[in-house]
């Protein structure tokens, strides 16, 4: 046998490595060592808050969105608790196959599937998406037993908004929506964290930073698969504020009932305030199909329409203001130094000097001699034709814009369009035409260009009221916080007073709109039947389609779609004026027989059955109709 010890040399080596390995195994337990204190000592900290993070999150806390209530204290938009199934994407490693055996438990349509596949597409796939919402309690009793076995779907308790009084707010209130990749460009993520809905439109959208409250947070343990597991502490989310309209809910719901089967619009206003109290759009729709994302085969069927559901006529409808504005063309011919008493003989036609073309007065017979009063109570084109002549364009622009027409109201409602009173400079501005003295004529009588808003309408009829004060009008009037129920009144506001020459001119015009309900021969003088109170008023009758020379209309012969649209002005009580109404009915035909009679019955309810100023009477036998 050989043995090491017989050869020095190689007994060295052997011995020189045996050291080397055993140097080189003390530094490497030397560095672990110092590793591991570095870690434990140096990086303690930062390396407990990752360890932490893996099973520690900080939730967003979505705050309780304020309440909407009318003037009297009903509601008008609310929260109510309700469940939803909810899927996490990055949690799912099959989702068709998970989608599959949820519609196993619950009922899942077509359409909840397009409407998740869509939302996949618009969100990013670390957010909850709702599947289906709403759930009744024996689909979420089913899903609270089974959600373990199905990691990445969860049951959740979540509050909707809701609206109580459906159709009748729609186009007031508006609706939130799922907020959409469109919206997420405009607005501050960090203040929507964990919030899924959005004002969209009416009310719920203007004042949506009201209303919106303020997100907290919530620390909570979760498990392997995202499950909360414990809550550890939370920031309280802050309430949005609560927000009360000038809207009086049971005025709203006779308004709308008193347009049923009609398509139009009815807004009313308090002058004094400017404060709306109705605000009509019919048809209307149900906006809490909005809420959680309407199919697509309701909105189809809101869109196709002919009757125009979607549109809120109130504000964005626009009509020729027919012979509603006769009171206002008055006042700016007696600024313009025009005489109201000075006569002039209606045959039932004008002519422009020099032509043959007849711009007709609505009485074929003729008025005879007509001064302004009694040109605004039997409402003669031919008187109105004439001053519009004497007047010219430019006059008549600048004293109608004065009161309103062709401008914006400044109501809290987006993007309000301004109607349209037109000019010279309009129309070459826009059609690159210039003005002929023929629509100079017919502007007089409120119709040719000249377009009008119901809001539009109401407006200016609460300036006449106020006698020439102009109040911005509005539907908030008080913000209330929710836990002090502090309420902050919100003031008029007063943009400017019209004074005219003469205070006189105010007070000519309105006698003459007051006998147009009260004298024996005013266009609307039916609708006095019984009435207890005095008021002013002007009906209006806008042609849709324009007649030749040679023919006669015709309703019966015309088609719904080009018959007369039917409008009213009016304001009570006469001298101290509680309420100014405008009453737009689409293809109803005149403005005494339609539009006048609604807004008589509408006033009365405000008065003697909201105000309570007047008794109660026994409703009268003869319907409110008037054959003027």
């Amino acid at each position: 046998m050989i043995r090491i010890r017989d050869y020095p040399l190689e007994r060295k080596v052997v011995q020189g490595r045996i050291i080397f390995v055993f140097g080189l195994i003390t530094i490497l337990v030397i560095l672990l060592v110092l590793r591991l204190g570095y870690l434990q000592i140096y990086q303690h900290q930062e390396f407990i808050t990752l360890a932490q993070n893996n099973r520690i999150d900080f939730s967003p806390l979505p705050p309780v969105r304020g309440l909407i209530y009318d003037r009297n204290g009903e509601v008008l938009a609310q929260n109510i608790r309700g469940f939803n199934l909810d899927i996490l994407p990055d949690e799912v490693q099959d989702l068709d196959n998970l989608l599959s055996q949820l519609g196993q438990l619950i009922e899942l349509t077509d359409v909840h599937l397009k409407q998740f596949k869509k939302l996949l597409k618009q969100r990013p796939s670390f957010e909850w998406q709702t599947l289906k919402a709403n759930l009744n309690q024996q689909e979420a009793a089913i899903l609270a037993v089974n959600q373990h076995r199905y990691p990445g779907a969860e049951l959740q308790a979540r509050l909707q908004r809701h609206y109580p009084k459906g159709e009748l707010i729609a186009h007031i209130v508006g609706y939130v929506g799922r907020i959409s990749p469109a919206d997420l460009e405009n607005i501050d993520n960090q203040a929507y964290r964990g919030m899924e809905y959005i004002g969209k439109t009416g009310i719920e959208a203007y004042y949506e930073s009201i209303l919106l409250g303020k997100s907290g947070i919530e620390q909570v343990e979760t498990n392997a698969h995202g499950r909360i597991v414990r809550r550890l502490q939370q920031t309280t989310p802050d309430t949005g504020k609560t927000i009360h309209l000038s809207l009086d809910i049971k005025l709203q719901q006779k308004s709308i009932e008193a347009l049923a089967g009609f398509e139009g619009s009815i807004v009313a206003i308090e002058p004094e305030s400017g404060e709306v109290l109705a605000f009509a759009s019919a048809p209307g729709y149900d906006p809490n199909l909005f809420v959680n994302g309407i199919s697509e085969a309701d909105y189809a069927s809101l869109r196709a329409s002919e009757r125009k559901p979607l549109v809120n006529r109130a504000i964005y409808g626009r009509y020729a203001p027919g012979s509603t504005i006769k009171g206002f063309i008055s006042l700016v011919g007696m600024e313009n130094g025009i005489d109201h008493s000075k006569t002039v003989f209606c045959p039932g036609w004008y002519s422009l000097p020099g032509l043959k073309h007849r711009y007709r007065c609505w009485k074929k017979s003729g008025h005879g001699l007509m001064d302004g009063y009694n040109a605004i109570v039997q409402s003669c084109d031919v008187y109105f034709y004439t001053l519009a002549r004497q007047l010219g364009i430019d006059r008549m622009y600048e004293g109608m814009t004065r009161f309103g027409f062709g401008k914006p109201t400044g109501i809290d409602m987006r993007e309000e369009p301004s109607g349209l009173m037109p000019s010279r400079e309009w129309k070459r501005r826009v059609r690159n035409q210039a003005w002929y003295p023929g629509e100079t004529i017919i502007t007089g009588i409120g119709q040719g260009y000249m377009l009008v808003t119901p809001l539009q309408l109401a407006n200016t009829t609460a300036v006449l009221a106020n006698r020439g004060k102009k109040v911005t009008p509005r539907f908030l009037s008080a913000i209330q916080h929710p836990q002090t129920q502090v309420k902050q009144d919100i003031a008029p506001e007063i943009t400017g007073i019209e004074k005219l020459g003469d205070d006189r001119f105010y007070e000519a015009v309105i006698n003459s709109m007051r006998d147009v309900v009260h004298g024996a021969r005013g266009t609307a003088r039916t609708i006095n039947r019984g009435i207890q109170y005095e008021m002013a008023g002007k009906t209006g009758t806008a042609q849709v389609k324009s007649v030749a020379q040679n023919q006669e209309y015709d309703k019966k012969n015309v088609e719904k779609k080009f018959r007369d649209h039917s409008l009213f002005i009016g304001f009570a009580p006469l001298n101290d004026p509680k309420i100014a109404i405008a009453v737009v009915v689409e293809h109803a035909g005149s403005g005494s027989q339609t539009a006048a009679p609604i807004a008589r019955k509408l006033i009365d309810y405000y008065l003697i059955d909201r105000l309570e100023l007047f008794d109660k009477q026994e409703p009268d036998s003869q319907s409110l109709t008037s054959q003027g």
